[in-house]
């Protein structure tokens, strides 16, 4: 397990829209521009394989792609390189961060300063969500399945703990990519589960906001 003194306070960064990464969770990537061939290549020759996803910000009026504050860093735990040059990648979800600033240099990929305080929660074991009812919980996400044409494999989200089943799902479903920010932000796996309720809801009900879950 990675410790707060390991954590680099300069990473590459993966801006990549409605693409989440959480702590302790896996997303797989495939990687095929040359300026992110390039990012993953010298990500590896380091120690940590770390690079950050960061949700762009576009800023109205305003010229250049922004980003948002927080993002979450994440270690590549599986590679792989087709006969064509792209890579398959796993990353395994580490901390969040904040963007302190970017920093100006010759790599073709960002990079930037970044803080890790306030995050040492997600460097520990996994959260817990006491409040967490999965019976109606499980209810209201077979009603969005079945809105929405999807499939799932019941059994595994059934036997799933709830830290993985909720985190999962954040990082899975066709979220608009604000709404990706916000569950990347949520303090705590209860109010991670609050805003993934409150979503589902919005989308069920057509994307009316009235008589939301809270």
């Amino acid at each position: 397990m990675i410790t707060p003194t390991e954590l680099p306070d300069k990473i590459a960064i993966f801006p990549l829209a409605g693409a989440l990464l959480l702590p302790r969770s896996r997303l797989p990537l495939h990687i095929f521009e040359p300026r992110y061939l390039q990012m993953i290549k010298d990500a590896l020759k380091t120690e940590e394989r770390m690079i950050g996803m960061v949700q762009p910000n576009a800023v109205p009026g305003r010229e250049g792609h922004g980003l948002h504050t927080i993002g979450c860093a994440g270690r590549i735990t599986q590679f792989s390189e087709t006969e064509d040059g792209r890579y398959m990648i796993t990353l395994g979800g580490v901390s969040r961060f904040r963007v302190v600033s970017e920093i100006e240099g010759f790599t073709p990929y960002r990079r930037c300063e970044v803080k890790w305080e306030g995050f040492e929660r997600d460097l520990g074991s996994e959260e817990a969500d006491p409040g967490f009812s999965r019976k109606s919980f499980m209810e209201l996400l077979g009603r969005y399945f079945e809105v929405r044409g999807l499939s799932a494999d019941w059994a595994t989200l059934k036997e799933a703990e709830d830290e993985l089943l909720l985190n999962s799902l954040s990082m899975m479903l066709d979220f608009d990519p604000e709404d990706k920010q916000a569950l990347l932000e949520a303090p705590s796996l209860q109010t991670r589960r609050e805003t993934l309720v409150t979503l589902i809801e919005y989308a069920l009900r057509g994307g009316r906001d009235e008589g939301l879950i809270q």
